[in-house]
Order: structure tokens, then C-alpha cells, then sequence
């Protein structure tokens, strides 16, 4: 994975257009659905929105596969917050492919809050409850710009595989959301793979 986080570290910098700034280290928390949804919802009900962007690798058996999934869930007026969830898959891709690190996100200001009960943080994993094998080794922002990166890499095991995807990661913020470009990290060449994201406005 050190190979990984070179890359990701390049990522970051093309995102930036310059070299980016030191690294300051998120706090994480492992979170369980559906208490999760207490956070952004007094009823702990919720309503999300889901799109999806596709992982252009070159050599899978079918185009659009492999992809981001962005998950997005408005705040109750009452909360004031929103949470902006994501997720990467390759549980329907068979074929070739490099393996994948992580996530590069130009995602801006974001809330540190209790996702979970008495521990204040950055950035929520859903390990229990949801969709999800791989979870996070760590979350690095520089500036407006995130790093997430995989516990392990994420790789093609043969044909489809409904595990075959990290876990739902995520974040909290105030703005409505709009879409980007986002770039997934990989192992081999080309190392960066361009992929629509939704984050808050900024």
C-alpha cells in the first residue's frame, strides 16, 4: 500500500494544480446502520439520494462496472447538517483490472461531529449493518482536498462478487451538494482513474 499512497499524494497535488499542504490526519470512527442515521435525522429516519460514477478501468469483461457510488443524505431542518456517503464497488466487474487504493476528494469545510456516542470525528465507517468488506487505513486532508485510503486494496477476485466493495465512508456538512471530478487511485498504469462525485458546494 505504500505504493498506494504515493499515488494518492500525486492525486492530492493534481487537485490542487500545486504541491499540496502538510498533511493533517482525520479522526475516524466504525459506525453501525441504521444508528447512524440518528446523527443527521431527530427521527433517525432518513432519506438519500444515490448516484453512481463510473471507474473507467480498461480491461473489464463489461464497460460500467466498476464504479463510485456517492450517497447523499439531507439534513432535517432541525439538524442543519447533511451527510455526503461513499463507496467503492466492484461487485458486478469481472475481467482485468489493476487493484484500488482509495479515494482522492476535493470535498471542502466538513463538521466534526459525535457519529459515534461519546467520540467526536471527521469521518464515519459503516462496518456493521451495511454494505461492505474493506474499510479505512486512513483519512488525510490537504486543504479542501481528502485522501481516503483502503485498509486493503480493493481487487478483482474473478467474476462478480456482491463483497467485493468497501464499506460506506462519509462525511458531514452544512452546503447542498454539486457534482465533480473525484480521482480513484490504483496500482498500476495509468495510476489515477477520473470518476463523477457529489460533494457540498465550496
Amino acid at each position: 500500500m505504500r505504493m498506494l499512497s504515493v499515488v494518492a499524494g500525486a492525486a492530492a497535488a493534481l487537485l490542487f494544480g500545486a504541491a499540496p499542504a502538510r498533511a493533517q490526519p482525520l479522526i475516524v470512527a466504525e459506525v453501525e446502520a441504521p444508528g447512524i442515521n440518528c446523527v443527521f435525522a431527530p427521527s433517525c429516519i432518513i432519506t438519500v439520494n444515490d448516484s453512481v460514477g463510473f471507474i473507467p478501468l480498461p480491461y473489464l469483461t463489461a464497460p460500467n462496472t466498476a464504479f463510485l457510488q456517492s450517497r447523499t443524505v439531507p439534513g432535517a431542518p432541525t439538524a442543519g447538517k447533511a451527510g455526503y456517503l461513499y463507496r467503492i464497488s466492484l461487485t458486478q466487474a469481472a475481467g482485468t483490472a489493476d487493484c484500488l487504493g482509495g479515494l482522492v476528494l476535493n470535498f471542502g469545510p466538513a463538521l466534526r461531529l459525535p457519529f459515534k456516542p461519546g467520540q467526536l470525528a471527521d469521518v464515519f465507517v459503516i462496518t456493521g449493518g451495511g454494505l461492505g468488506t474493506i474499510g479505512l487505513k486512513s483519512a488525510n486532508r490537504f486543504g479542501d482536498v481528502i485522501v481516503f485510503e483502503l485498509a486493503k486494496s480493493l481487487c478483482l477476485a474473478g467474476g462478480p462478487d456482491m463483497h467485493n466493495t468497501s464499506f460506506f465512508f462519509g462525511l458531514a456538512a452544512e452546503a447542498a451538494s454539486m457534482t465533480t471530478s473525484a480521482q480513484i487511485f490504483a496500482s498500476g498504469n495509468p495510476p489515477l482513474y477520473t470518476v463523477q462525485a457529489r460533494v457540498p458546494a465550496h
